[in-house]
């Protein structure tokens, strides 16, 4: 019995050596009780589901009207402007491009696959494509740029407060500035030419502007208007024997057509006065307008501002407020025409 007694305690102490030896292990060494301890909250709690991730893919639609360089500079911009601003494409976010190539069943066809597909914006670039798609939808924000009178094409309610879910950049020239750009490098000039598309109203709007303007000028004016491209070299033609100079507003018909202008202005040694730089680097003789690439940019900025929330209701529509000189010196140089002193500093190197 004595030596059952014995066994008995030594078992005891050994035990309560043990659990002194635990507790000394566990006090120089904390990070076994805290790691079984983060082991356990890392466990995952079987009693709810876990939370989803909030998805951060945003899908932006692009409608442009048609191909020619001031509308794919005006896309360019406004890709680059949110991907400066955090929207990289492939990463939180991505665009489906669609251009209509002046084909109004293909903006209906392109601008009921974004309502389809619920994207969280749209970007569409010119007057028809934003006409287009703002006819199919009131829910999703759309932004718009190279449309010349947003109000008079009934995209808004007023420039200052729109009032709907279309706001943008509007692509309003200088008109009167580039009519003095026209008498400064044709002093001689007598008599301009009007050359713009009959069914773009962006381009009746500006061209009676230009023939208001050119009339304080004592200038007497030839309309030609045209209804597709194919037009464009007998218009030109029919011109060349009525005007000393031509102006040419921003218009999607003409900007597609512009190698075709450039060549008959050089056969007849007409100059072209442009409403945007692309125009001239396609042909034409100088400008004092449009740089689409930064409106493209403004209007992408804008855009920033929609997928933060702000109401596009309340967001008024913005023009640019720099515009470049820009001057063709090979142009010049065919047609015969000399630049002034104070104007050379704006011959592109690359044109010359």
């Amino acid at each position: 019995m004595k030596s059952f007694k014995t066994a008995i305690a030594l078992l005891l102490a050994l035990a309560l050596c043990l659990g002194l030896l635990g507790c000394a292990a566990t006090a120089q060494n904390p990070s076994v009780a805290d790691s079984d301890a983060a082991s356990a909250a890392d466990a995952p709690n079987t009693s709810a589901p876990a939370a989803e991730a909030p998805t951060t893919m945003l899908r932006i639609g692009i409608l442009q009207y048609v191909t020619h360089n001031a509308l794919d500079a005006a896309r360019e911009g406004f890709v680059q402007a949110l991907a400066d601003n955090g929207y990289v494409e492939g990463v939180n976010v991505t665009y489906d491009v669609q251009n209509a190539q002046a084909d109004t069943n293909n903006l209906s066809t392109a601008g009921n696959r974004f309502v389809n597909d619920k994207v969280d914006l749209v970007l569409a670039i010119a007057t028809p494509a934003a006409q287009s798609i703002a006819s199919l939808t009131t829910d999703i924000p759309i932004l718009f740029t190279a449309v010349t009178d947003p109000v008079d094409a009934r995209l808004v309610k007023s420039a200052e407060e729109p009032g709907g879910n279309v706001t943008g950049t509007n692509d309003m020239n200088p008109i009167a500035e580039q009519l003095d750009l026209l008498v400064k490098l044709v002093p001689d000039a007598k008599t301009v030419g009007i050359l713009y598309t009959s069914s773009e109203d962006n381009s009746i709007i500006q061209a009676k502007i230009a023939k208001a303007e050119a009339e304080k000028r004592g200038l007497s004016v030839a309309e030609q208007t045209v209804a597709n491209t194919n037009d464009v070299q007998q218009a030109m033609q029919s011109l060349a024997g009525k005007c000393d100079a031509v102006y040419i507003p921003t218009d999607n018909t003409l900007a597609s057509a512009m190698p075709t202008v450039g060549a008959v202005a050089e056969e007849y040694k007409l100059p072209v006065i442009c409403g945007a730089s692309t125009m001239v680097e396609d042909g034409g003789l100088a400008t004092l307008g449009i740089n689409y690439y930064n409106l493209g940019y403004q209007t992408g900025e804008m855009a920033v501002r929609v997928l933060k929330g702000e109401p596009t209701a309340t967001m008024p529509v913005e023009s640019l407020q720099k515009f470049d000189f820009l001057i063709n010196g090979g142009v010049a140089a065919a047609i015969g025409i000399t630049v002034p002193e104070d104007l050379k500093a704006y011959i592109s190197d690359t044109l010359k």
